[in-house]
């Protein structure tokens, strides 16, 4: 059922459903848009929306081909919305979920592209704070690139920093989704550009691996190994890209690169790169485990299998979906005793296809069963050497006499 957003829009459609709000595929007077319109109770907040306005000009003003371009911002009665432009394609997500995993060319193509979007985002002072796959569109009517990637465009700048206001966010919680959080917001700093650059890296992990470097379980467990853990090395890629990787994942953010450095760098391993297949590495366990890693004062909770749903997409013909990677997750921030006590070997872990990650449900499993099967030998081996010393005794003992078998002297000859 259409309606209408403003005095300019018409929302004729909905693309797809998220955490802050709802995308329609909508109509305006320079054609079709995509009209992102926040929760009633956010657009109830007063104070977000003194926010919502302040942000108008500089998001207005980002104008970059890698960057989804934020055409109005609507503020009317009950309504809060953002007017961007529609893009013809996917979502990344989408791709991920097709593909499990890219061609190195093709993951570092889009990383680049993203990077140049960002770029332009940091030099006009904005800090995106959500970058992951479900916020990268495939412009499926662009230039095919190298790997046969589609331009990339990084979309809901604004969004997160909109959201995280004082009097809906306090300084013991984080704002954000917590696979790609850089440690510093973990530790409870104010996020600036290299938290973009943190969680660009950790994308580009993703694209070529399957799977984050810190992800999986309960949140607490994945901030802790943000702060504590050292990412694991992917096997198979050049280490030039691998070099970069460290560096844009450093714990440090002035270790990172900018996003302009990242981009630049990234073009110039794409021949290195060329025609490389994806990576054969093992994704993590996904099978339910018993109890999922908790921070201090936390209840342990099941861990299911993750399923990866579509995100919700700014462009026309795409299913209503949420993401299971909820965007402004809100978090408690781990005590620092939490997080000094390290994630117990819980990253995961590139390993041999079909081997269990170690500390996985299976793993355990298996380990078990071994430790099974040993003690069942050795009882066997017991029990098998008792009943040859029982042969034997009685062996010796069938010919003698009571008298005889009640004393152990030897017979005089």
């Amino acid at each position: 059922m259409a309606r209408k957003i403003g005095s300019r829009y018409t929302a004729n459609q909905i693309l797809g459903r998220g955490s802050a709000g709802t995308v329609w595929l909508g109509e305006g007077p320079e054609g079709p848009v995509a009209i992102k319109l926040l929760r009633e109770d956010l657009a109830s907040d007063q104070e977000l929306v003194g926010r919502f306005v302040q942000e108008r000009t500089a998001l207005l003003g980002l104008d970059h081909p890698n960057v989804v371009s934020v055409r109005d911002l609507v503020v009317d009665g009950n309504d809060l919305a953002l007017v961007m432009d529609l893009v013809r394609g996917t979502d990344l997500r989408t791709r991920l979920d097709r593909e499990r995993r890219l061609a190195p060319a093709a993951a570092v193509a889009i990383v680049a592209d993203v990077a140049d979007g960002l770029a332009a985002a940091h030099a006009a002072g904005v800090v995106h704070r959500d970058v992951k796959p479900e916020n990268v569109l495939l412009d499926m009517q662009g230039p095919l690139g190298p790997g046969g990637s589609h331009p990339a465009l990084l979309t809901d700048f604004g969004v997160a920093k909109l959201i995280d206001s004082p009097r809906r966010t306090r300084a013991t919680k984080i704002i954000g989704t917590p696979d790609y959080l850089a440690p510093e917001i973990v530790e409870g700093l104010p996020p600036r550009a290299a938290v973009d650059i943190y969680a660009l890296a950790t994308v580009l992990y993703e694209l070529l691996a399957g799977f984050t470097p810190f992800g999986g379980g309960h949140p607490g467990a994945v901030l802790r190994r943000h702060v504590t853990e050292t990412v694991v090395p992917l096997p198979g890629i050049p280490d030039e890209l691998w070099q970069l990787l460290v560096q844009c994942l450093a714990k440090a953010p002035a270790s990172r690169l900018r996003a302009s450095e990242l981009g630049a760098r990234l073009r110039e391993l794409l021949p290195l790169v060329a025609g490389m297949p994806p990576l054969d590495v093992d994704e993590p366990d996904t099978e339910p485990t018993e109890e999922s890693e908790t921070t201090a004062g936390e209840a342990a909770a099941p861990v299911r299998e993750r399923v990866r749903r579509g995100a919700v997409p700014l462009v026309p013909g795409a299913k209503p979906a949420d993401s299971n990677r909820d965007t402004h997750t809100s978090m408690r921030v781990p005590a620092p005793d939490e997080l000094a006590g390290g994630a117990r070997g819980t990253a995961r872990v590139p390993r041999a296809a079909g081997a269990p990650r170690p500390g996985s449900a299976r793993h355990r499993a298996v380990t078990r069963r071994r430790r099974v099967v040993l003690g069942t030998a050795a009882a066997v081996l017991v029990a098998a050497a008792g009943v040859g010393t029982w042969l034997a005794t009685s062996g010796d003992d069938a010919g003698a006499t009571p008298q005889d078998s009640k004393h152990s002297a030897p017979a005089s000859p």
